[in-house]
C-alpha cells in the first residue's frame, strides 16, 4: 500500500504544474492532501483523476481559499471520517480518515503559528486537543497512519538550521516536546524510522533560493501506529517534486 502525504499549498495551482502527470507516475494507492485551497467544484480536472482510479474526498475550509484537506485513493474505504468534532478545527478543515480493511489512513493540517501570539495559542490548543482525539482513537483504529503536514521539526536533524530558528514557531521547545510525546504515546515516524541521515527536508521558504540550497525543514510526516512496525518497507521525500513549497513523502506499508 503507497501513502503520499502532499501540502500542495493550493491544488489548482499544482494543477498547473502538471500535478496529475505527476501522481500518474506516482502511483500511490491513497493520496492525502493539505492545505487545498479549494472546493471540488472549483477542480474541472476531477473527470480525469477519476479515469486514474481515484475516488475523492473533500474537506475544505468554509474559509474561501483557505486551509482544507482531502483524500483521493483508490482503495474503496469502508468509512470515511469528516473532521474530528472539534468545530474550531473542522471549521478550518484539518482532518479527514479514511477507514479501510487493515489501516485507518488520516490527512491533517496543523496549524501554523507563524503569524503571531493569536495563531500559536491556537496551535498549542489544537496539539493539546489533537493527543487527546490521537489516544481515543487508537483504542478504535490501533493500525493508524497520521499523514500530514505537523509544522513542526521534531529534532535539530530535521531543520537546517537549529541555532538560527530556537525561536521561531514550528521549532519552539514545546513544540518539539509536544512531538516526542506524541511519537512516544504510540507512533513512529515511518521516514525517520528508515533514515537516520541528515538533509532530508519537505519545506523551504520561496526565499533567497532556499530550496535550491536545500536550506529547509522537515514539517510533513507519515506517522505510523506501533502495531503497524513490522509492516514499514519504505519511506521517502520526494523532492524533485515542485508543485509547492512543500514537497510529497511516500510510505510503504506491506498490508
Amino acid at each position: 500500500m503507497k501513502i503520499v502525504t502532499y501540502n500542495v499549498n493550493g491544488l489548482r495551482a499544482a494543477l498547473k504544474k502538471d500535478w496529475l502527470g505527476w501522481l500518474k507516475n506516482v502511483d500511490a494507492d491513497v493520496i492525502c492532501l493539505q492545505e487545498i485551497k479549494a472546493t471540488p467544484d472549483q477542480i474541472p480536472e476531477i473527470a480525469l483523476l477519476e479515469e486514474m482510479g481515484y475516488e475523492h474526498y473533500w474537506y475544505p475550509a468554509q474559509k474561501k481559499g483557505y486551509s482544507g484537506v482531502a483524500l483521493f485513493t483508490k482503495i474503496s474505504p469502508m468509512h470515511v471520517e469528516y473532521g474530528c468534532g472539534h468545530e474550531d478545527y473542522d471549521f478550518e478543515g484539518r482532518i479527514i480518515r479514511a477507514d479501510f480493511d487493515k489501516v485507518s489512513v488520516m490527512s491533517t493540517y496543523f496549524p501554523s503559528g507563524t503569524t503571531g501570539d493569536v495563531r500559536q495559542d491556537f496551535k498549542y490548543r489544537f496539539l493539546d486537543d489533537f493527543q487527546l482525539y490521537s489516544d481515543k482513537l487508537l483504542v478504535e483504529r490501533p493500525n493508524l497512519v497520521v499523514c500530514g503536514d505537523y509544522n513542526i521539526c521534531h529534532r535539530a536533524i530535521d531543520i537546517h538550521n537549529p541555532k538560527s530558528n530556537a525561536n521561531s514557531s514550528g521549532f519552539l521547545p514545546e513544540e518539539r516536546e509536544w512531538m516526542e510525546n506524541f511519537i512516544n504515546s504510540g507512533y513512529i515516524d515511518s521516514f525517520r524510522h528508515l533514515n537516520p541521515e541528515p538533509h532530508h527536508y519537505t519545506w523551504w521558504s520561496y526565499r533567497a533560493g532556499a530550496r535550491a540550497r536545500n536550506l529547509g525543514w522537515r514539517i510533513d510526516y507519515n506517522m505510523v501506529s506501533k502495531p503497524l512496525e513490522a509492516q514499514i518497507k519504505a519511506s521517502q521525500i520526494l523532492a524533485n517534486a515542485v508543485h509547492s513549497d512543500h514537497c510529497p513523502v511516500l510510505l510503504e506499508l506491506d498490508v
